[in-house]
Parts: C-alpha cells; sequence; structure tokens
C-alpha cells in the first residue's frame, strides 16, 4: 500500500463523516494547512494525525493501522517483507563484518553510507535514511526484542563520514549497550580469520516460534526462511560469538575509541 491509497482513505473517511479539511484540523487541533498539504502529497502524515484523525472520524483505528502497512513499504521493494519479520521478532541477532548495522547507525553516519559514490540522488538518500532512523523504534518499543548486535572490530574504527560523525556513532553505540534488552559484542581484530568475513546476516526468532534469516549483498538483500540456511547461519553465530570480547571489555574498547567524552 502506497500514501497514495492512505490519502483517499483519509478523504473517505472525512466525507462520509461529514466533515472538512478545515473541521478536521479543528477536531485534532492540527493545521488546516497541514491537513491540506497532507492529502496533496506535500507532507506526509505522522503516526499522531493517523491516531487522533481515527479518533475524531471513528475509523476505528483504520488510518493508523494503513499507515503503518504504508510505511512498512517504505525504501527498497526486496526490503519491504523483511521489515514484518524484524518489526514482529522477539528475539534479533545481528553480526556486521564492515559498518556498524542500520538499526544503530547516527543520521549522519547512515546518511554517509547511502550516500556514498553518489549513486542514489539525493532526494532517495533523504528517503532511505528516513526509513533507517524509523526502524529504529524497534529499540525504544514497551516491548522490545532481545537484541545482540555482534561487529567486527573494522565496523567500529572506519571512519564513516569522518572523524567526527563516527565519534558521534561510537557514543550511539554506548547508549543503546545500556538498554536492558540490548547486548553488543565486539570480535576483535587479532582474531584473524573467522567465518564471518563472507558477509553480514541477521537471525530473527518470531513469537510463533518461525526463525529467518536476512542476507545481503551489494545489489539487494533477501529473507530466507529455509531451515538448513537458517541451521548454517546459527553455527556461524556461534562460532563468531565465541571468539568476540565479552560486553564489558567490548564496551570499553568502544570508550577507548571515542575521541570526546
Amino acid at each position: 500500500m502506497n500514501l497514495d491509497m492512505w490519502v483517499r482513505a483519509l478523504k473517505a473517511a472525512r466525507a462520509a463523516a461529514n466533515v472538512s479539511q478545515e473541521g478536521l484540523a479543528g477536531l485534532i487541533a492540527w493545521s488546516p494547512s497541514l491537513i491540506a498539504a497532507i492529502e496533496t502529497g506535500r507532507r506526509r502524515p505522522t503516526m499522531e494525525l493517523a491516531v487522533a484523525a481515527d479518533g475524531a472520524l471513528g475509523t476505528g483505528g483504520l488510518l493508523a493501522e494503513l499507515l503503518k502497512e504504508a510505511d512498512r513499504e517504505r525504501g527498497p521493494s526486496w526490503f519491504v517483507p523483511w521489515r514484518g519479520y524484524e518489526q514482529e521478532a522477539t528475539r534479533l541477532r545481528a553480526f556486521e563484518p564492515c559498518l556498524v548495522p542500520g538499526l544503530l547507525q547516527t543520521e549522519d553516519y547512515a546518511r554517509a553510507v547511502l550516500s556514498a559514490g553518489g549513486l542514489q540522488p539525493p532526494a532517495m538518500v533523504d528517503e532511505l535514511v528516513s526509513v533507517r532512523l524509523e526502524r529504529q523504534t524497534l529499540l525504544d518499543r514497551t516491548d522490545p526484542p532481545q537484541i545482540v548486535f555482534l561487529l567486527d572490530e573494522t565496523a567500529v574504527r572506519r571512519p564513516v563520514g569522518g572523524p567526527a560523525v563516527l565519534d558521534a556513532q561510537l557514543g550511539r553505540l554506548l547508549e543503546v549497550a545500556a538498554l536492558p534488552h540490548v547486548r553488543l559484542h565486539i570480535v576483535p581484530l587479532n582474531v584473524g580469520e573467522h567465518v564471518g568475513l563472507g558477509g553480514g546476516f541477521v537471525l530473527v526468532e518470531l513469537a510463533d516460534g518461525e526463525q529467518a534469516v536476512y542476507l545481503e549483498n551489494s545489489a539487494r538483500g533477501h529473507v530466507v526462511n529455509e531451515p538448513e540456511t537458517v541451521r548454517f547461519i546459527d553455527r556461524k553465530w556461534d562460532s563468531l560469538l565465541g571468539e568476540a570480547l565479552s560486553t564489558s571489555a567490548s564496551l570499553d574498547l568502544i570508550r577507548k575509541l571515542k575521541v570526546t567524552p
């Protein structure tokens, strides 16, 4: 579902309730100009507005659900299936050999990654950065999954965006690692070769016991839930975790790399 369909649903709900743009703005304490901008596609609706409009128009949560669906479909089409798994996960384990995972990236770090090489036009970079930051609300949910991040030391040393951007990113890692449902480990450089050098991956478990893996190459990513592949990646995870520093030692390393207090 795209936002055009969401706007059509909003207009239909207004018509059914016999409420004008100005009337809706008054009911939900938003400006009429903002409602008009949203209905003409010049502004993106927020979840706060969708929830308020549901209440004012008596749509029973429909607009909020439709906006959630539209948000899931933002970004590359091949990424859409994974967003559903990511949002529904009860347990998530992510390994990255070269860079900080998207769920942990600051805005500046994400922008540097997504704009590298000038392969994406600025408008697309803006959209992809926005999607990446929205995904991070997973970390702050009232019912977040248990998450373990496993990073190669290369990922926390590479100066993506420059030294200042990396320094802020290291600070973000320390903040997230302090959350009770998050653990972070670093695989040190002195390990040498390890089973993760071929690329990163994410393992998820859902409430019903389903397991899946997200794998990404230089062009696209895809979801795999074939049991044999999931078991193989799970074995890779165990091997990497066995090579990694403890959580406390990993955080000490990040603090040593961080320049500013």
